[in-house]
């Protein structure tokens, strides 16, 4: 029997991990919102086809599993805050993670007492856990709409921030419950449950701290870093959950914007980013997954009720808005924005999880009614993800806060072929940037109304300065090899492997020079045609050329109708494909092919 559910419990844990990361591909792929497809794959092979029933194959490791997940999702999140990001934007942050949500928390408590029916103490329960967005599902969204950076910096930090503070309401709200039901109550009994959110606290800013100091020092290994940055993340939520249940979240998140206000002091530590990037992303399929695969077919039924679903109407159209309309008055934000903002609120998997608990201690302590927290709750996350989702691309667009251009290229490195080529590229509606430290060499950019950014590509500062959201590629076209190189690396996280290149800067024709077949793909134009022998093409009077494609074919280089250098390919979709070494170009009617050639 034991084997049997062993068996059974890894076949369990393979099936929502496979399932997570294809729904995540997927959402991709047809350029739908990733969480939507999740949610949808949880139900149908849980609830709807009864496949699996993860909180039965994990038995009593389903809750931790879910709790440190969430924390490990947490701390990703909060480390890759930056306070530089709130330039423009602070006073609105501030009051939408204040004034907003405790507008969102009455407001919505209100709206489930009298629109679903609870009563007063279990509404203000969950109307404390409903202010939450979270990084889970917001971040996802932010990643797949591309808006303009100050609305993207304004829901990430609202999200993140807030959504340890949502469990903290609710738990607060069940806390005045049990104290002021007792036959005697004192105020004073209230210091308990704020010396320990303190505590919490104070033990994420210490381990944050610690991590920070030792890192610095040298004590990590590099290929140590990671793993042990994650296990004291796991040591800090578990810490801050004996204290007291659900302060574990707050300890990690504040452990997270500890770790990211020392990363200008202690540089190494940014080097853990990626690694926690890429375990949250495989968490978050994960554990979304498995809640909605735990769900039962009455939870699921319970959501078709009428009380329900005008509650999350009302949560939709009328609460969320009101809190942020209100707690935005006299800030930075334009009215699109606040538009935008006033919209996108997606719950997800710490509203969807904590619900659960709470819904079980009430039930035991007597409150009849809290058996619809879940299916409340369900009906609030999956009609917000999928509401929000589809629209925030539209609605962003349609408000001006979203590229709505082919896709961009950022060139590094100002020079004669650079200009010439981004000023091309430009004529054709395709947005550029040109990037280069030398003031003086940027000038002739400008004056063709090119954009522009003069300082280092590498600096951090750059992130902050740069609205990377209408650039999808990178060029590197320095005359420095090691450079572009250097170039490259740091922005593939950023852009992917796929959409970096590198000009050349030396010949690669003779055999201890030939280029490996894996790099072949990312370097620009051709055997020979390096920063020096392309720059010198211009200036002694080279042109670029756009040649409109009327049949689809596959040509080599060498077999062209003209004499010349083939450069990109922009398709009729709008994207632009960059000629690399590989021989073979696959052009497509439509197509418009552009190269730098020699006038007659």
């Amino acid at each position: 029997m034991i084997y049997i559910h062993t068996e059974f419990a890894l076949i369990s844990i393979v099936i929502v991990i496979t399932l997570g990361i294809f729904s995540q591909w997927l959402g991709w792929r047809i350029q739908w919102p990733s969480i939507v497809i999740m949610s949808l794959a949880g139900l149908l092979i849980g609830p709807i086809f009864g496949l699996i029933n993860p909180q039965v194959a994990l038995g009593s490791l389903y809750s931790p599993i879910i709790s440190l997940a969430v924390a490990l999702i947490l701390f990703e999140g909060s480390t890759s805050l930056d306070v530089r990001e709130l330039k423009g934007i602070s006073k609105s942050v501030y009051r939408i993670v204040t004034i907003g949500t405790t507008i969102a928390w009455i407001a919505g408590s209100l709206a489930a007492h009298f629109i679903a029916g609870l009563s007063l103490e279990i509404s203000f329960i969950i109307g404390g856990l409903f202010v939450v967005t979270g990084p889970t599902v917001i971040i996802p969204l932010l990643r797949q709409a591309k808006l303009s950076s100050r609305v993207s910096s304004v829901l990430k930090w609202e999200g993140i921030v807030v959504d340890p503070i949502g469990p903290l309401l609710a738990l607060f709200a069940y806390e005045i419950i049990k104290i002021t039901s007792a036959e005697s109550f004192s105020y004073r009994d209230f210091i308990p449950f704020f010396g320990d959110a303190l505590l919490a606290v104070i033990v994420g800013f210490v381990i944050g701290l610690l991590v920070s100091f030792l890192a610095g020092k040298g004590w990590f290994p590099e290929y140590l870093k990671s793993p042990i940055t994650f296990c004291f993340v796991l040591i800090c939520f578990t810490i801050g959950e004996a204290i007291m249940h659900e302060t574990g979240m707050l300890a990690v998140t504040v452990m997270g914007l500890t770790l990211a206000r020392t990363k200008k002091f202690v540089h190494s530590i940014s080097s853990i980013n990626h690694f926690m990037e890429n375990i949250s992303v495989m968490l978050t399929s994960t554990v979304f997954i498995l809640l909605t695969a735990s769900l039962t077919k009455e939870t699921i039924l319970q959501v078709f009720t009428w009380p329900i679903i005008i509650f999350v109407l009302v949560m939709l159209f009328i609460v969320r808005p009101l809190s942020i309309w209100v707690s935005t008055i006299g800030t930075e934000l334009t009215i699109q924005e606040k538009t935008l903002v006033g919209w996108i609120a997606p719950r997800g998997i710490v509203a969807l999880a904590v619900s659960g608990y709470f819904a079980g201690i009430l039930v035991e302590d007597g409150y009849p009614n809290a058996t619809i927290l879940t299916s409340l709750t369900l009906a609030l996350v999956f009609i917000t993800v999928c509401a929000h989702g589809f629209t925030i691309g539209p609605i962003a667009r349609k408000l001006g806060l979203a590229n709505t251009e082919s896709t961009g290229v950022v060139m590094v490195g100002a020079s004669s072929f650079s200009i010439a080529f981004a000023h091309h590229l430009k004529q054709l509606g395709t947005p550029v940037l040109i990037s280069d430290s030398s003031n003086t060499r940027l000038e002739q950019a400008k004056r063709l109304g090119i954009e522009t950014y003069h300082g280092e590509i590498l600096s951090e500062q750059s992130e902050f300065e740069i609205d990377m959201a209408p650039y999808e590629i990178i060029l590197s076209l320095t005359g420095d090899a090691a450079y572009n190189a250097l170039v490259c690396q740091s922005y593939i996280p950023e852009f992917g492997y796929q959409n970096i290149f590198a000009l050349p800067v030396h010949s690669h024709k003779t055999p201890d020079t030939a280029i490996p077949s894996s790099l072949r793909a990312n370097l620009l134009f051709g055997e020979g045609e390096t920063f020096t022998e392309i720059n010198k093409k211009v200036n002694i009077g080279y042109k670029i050329k756009s040649f409109d494609i009327t049949e689809k074919k596959s040509v080599l280089k060498g077999e062209l109708s003209f004499n010349g250098t083939p450069l990109c390919m922009k398709k009729k979709n709008g994207n632009i494909v960059f000629v690399t070494y590989k021989e073979k170009l696959m052009l497509d009617e439509g197509d418009q092919l552009v190269a730098l050639v020699l006038e007659d």
